[in-house]
């Protein structure tokens, strides 16, 4: 295995991980903004008004987008498995 293949395995690998916690990562961002502009406008700073809306956001995002993120988990695993034999 050379050193560009094993460059190439960890470039995947961190592609991976990027599109698998991106989907999760927006949906707090956005939800998080949302709650705090709506905190400014309306003078409320209670901490833990912000923690419901994003669990349950994400929640949704894990309901809706979990199986591709399992496929492609899986998909990417296999490869990984495949490609042990030819590792030297």
């Amino acid at each position: 295995m050379t050193i560009g293949e094993v460059t190439a395995l960890l470039r995947e690998g961190i592609l991976q991980v990027l599109f698998l916690a991106a989907p999760l990562l927006l949906t707090a961002l956005v939800v998080g903004l949302v709650v705090a502009i709506l905190q400014a406008t309306t003078s409320i700073q209670e901490q833990t008004l912000t923690f419901v809306p994003k669990v349950i956001a994400i929640l949704l995002v894990l309901g809706f987008l979990g199986g591709w993120m399992f496929s492609s988990l899986r998909d990417y695993t296999i490869e990984l498995f495949r490609m042990i034999p030819d590792m030297r």
